[in-house]
């Protein structure tokens, strides 16, 4: 093949590429557009009750900010600190056991503690019924930051990782967020549901690239 030929090629090559990444791009699109409109539809469900073991392993990502609710008691002195940033400032997401009425336990997210009040907060106590949101867990840590279970430091809601640290036993592998705003620590409600969507503007800078490069491609053709 000849130089030209190679150059050619590699053009062609390329074009296909950006082209593929711009396409790539529009079916994300369609993908987080339609996740956004399922979430939206969860939301302004009523609760469901907490899915139980024999349900565990089809838990997904689909599964995210469902509204749930449980009864039960939560479990005292076992609580686990998660550094959060939220609308209140930089504190700790507080998660705490909780023993439901049907047997088995989960992990709940009561809510938000700024950093003077960890290990602060009264115990809860008594048989209760909570409202909140089902996640997923976060295993591994946050940005940039790993779990230190054996420093009792934590970055994510790794549910996993928290249940062997803490002992917990057999635990859901979810967690679910409070959802029930209140007065005094921990603070619930203060769950932030936001998608980031910029497939638009990917999909377009890949379209644009291939189209710079198909008409570099028709300059260098014309004037040789």
């Amino acid at each position: 093949m000849t130089r030209r030929g190679v150059v050619a090629a590699l053009l062609l090559a390329t074009i296909v590429l950006l082209v593929g990444l711009g396409v790539w791009q529009v079916q994300r699109r369609t993908w987080k557009l339609a996740l956004i409109a399922q979430t939206e539809r969860k939301l302004h469900q009523p609760p469901v009750p907490v899915p139980g073991p024999p349900g565990w392993r089809a838990i997904g990502p689909a599964a995210a900010y469902t509204p749930v609710l449980a009864s039960g008691r939560y479990r005292q002195r076992a609580d686990t600190y998660v550094q959060a940033v939220t609308e209140l400032g930089g504190g700790y997401w507080m998660l705490t056991p909780f023993d439901t009425d049907r047997g088995f336990a989960l992990l709940v997210n009561r809510g938000f503690v700024p950093a003077e009040r960890r290990g602060r907060v009264a115990p809860s106590t008594g048989r209760q019924t909570i409202r909140g949101l089902l996640r997923v867990t976060e295993p591994g840590g946050g940005f940039l930051r790993r779990n230190d279970p054996a420093g009792d430091r934590w970055y994510s809601r790794d549910v996993a990782a928290i249940a062997a640290a803490r002992r917990l036993g057999t635990i859901a592998p979810y967690f679910v967020d409070a959802s029930e705003p209140k007065a005094g620590w921990p603070r619930g409600g203060l769950t932030v549901i936001r998608f980031r969507n910029s497939h638009a503007v990917y999909a377009l800078t890949w379209f644009g690239l291939a189209a710079l490069v198909a008409f570099m491609a028709w300059r260098v053709r014309r004037s040789v």
